[in-house]
């Protein structure tokens, strides 16, 4: 007989349940979430159990790792894509976890990616970095606007984050407050630029671009580190049967349904993956700085619309474009990318 095992994890705790080929329940208990228990829990219908499933949660790690090596077959749950009975009047952890083995066993259950354990470490190392950067860019931001309401203009951000130089103090040293206010903010900064270059230095010392993703570099806007962060955060290109799907991926689609030319509705805009949301933007950014072909798109794009729209087409051109690159393992091509 074949059983099938769903498990509500939350943060201390964990509901196990299980069900047969048939759809009776078998097994129901709440455990702390200590992997020996959970282990010895499952140990009278190891043989039988044809697959756990685990939703994706902030901290499946420890646990889909555990029952992996221990030969279970595991599967991530995509909570986003979970239905239910919308005439549901009642729902606890105990229904949960039994819609889960549910739906594994008729087959309809929406699954996620289990990125390899190896590579886990280094993809939440590069996270951490982007968690620093979005802080220094609000710090920096927080200074530019102190110097323009003191002064009447806005100090460049290269300036504002020079190590060697301090471009700040000159234009705030007429007032102690607002020049304390400026030394507090340029030091975070400061500190803030010397964590993120050490991330870097680490990242880029233990990992190397792998084939197909190298040609991620030919990309405008796209270096080493974004390159990465990028790879990471994709996984297998494979898992994203169209470009559609992958832009979708990196929340670069807008998300609207529209019918007879009204809107009437929305969708879920935080589907996705965040940090490729934020690694596509920040090479929108780069790109749109230092690079002509995409800096003519954005000009475009502004001509029709605002700055934050032109920025997010921009963006998305270029998730568009690490498709094609990771799927193919061709060169980026703005003529292409850019024609329209």
């Amino acid at each position: 007989m074949r059983l099938y095992t769903g498990i509500d994890l939350h943060s201390s705790n964990s509901y196990l349940a299980i069900i047969d080929e048939n759809g009776k329940r078998v097994f129901k208990r709440k455990i702390p979430n200590d992997p020996e228990q959970i282990l010895s829990a499952l140990a009278p219908y190891k043989d039988a159990i044809n697959g756990i499933v685990i939703e994706s949660t902030y901290n499946w790690y420890w646990l889909a790792d555990g029952l992996m090596t221990e030969g279970y077959k595991v599967h991530l749950a995509n909570p986003t894509e979970i239905k239910q009975y919308k005439g549901l009047k009642y729902s606890d952890d105990q229904h949960d976890a039994f819609w889960l083995a549910e739906m594994l066993r008729l087959g309809i259950l929406p699954e996620g990616y289990i990125y390899p354990k190896e590579d886990r470490p280094i993809r939440d190392l590069l996270r951490k970095r982007s968690h620093l950067v979005k802080l220094r860019t609000s710090l920096i931001i927080s200074l530019q606007n102190i110097i323009c309401r003191n002064n009447g203009f806005r100090l460049k951000t290269n300036d504002v984050k020079a190590l060697n130089t301090d471009r700040v103090a000159p234009f705030l040293e007429q007032n102690e407050d607002l020049a304390l206010a400026g030394k507090i903010s340029k030091e975070s900064i400061d500190f803030l630029t010397r964590q993120i270059k050490a991330v870097e230095n680490v990242v880029e010392e233990r990992m190397e671009l792998r084939e197909p993703y190298k040609k991620l570099l030919t990309m405008q806007g796209v270096g080493k580190t974004l390159g990465l962060t990028i790879m990471l955060e994709t996984g297998p290109i494979s898992r994203f049967a169209q470009v559609g799907n992958y832009c979708s991926y990196c929340r670069k689609v807008s998300t609207k349904w529209i019918s007879n030319d009204k809107k009437k509705g929305k969708g879920n805009k935080k589907s996705g993956n965040k940090y490729l949301a934020w690694a596509f933007s920040e090479a929108a950014e780069i790109a749109r700085r230092y690079y002509p072909e995409a800096r003519a798109f954005y000009q475009r794009k502004m001509q029709k619309t605002n700055a934050m729209i032109a920025h997010q087409a921009l963006a998305h051109k270029l998730a568009r474009a690490a498709y094609y690159i990771m799927r193919d393992g061709v060169s980026f091509m703005p003529e292409k990318i850019f024609r329209s």
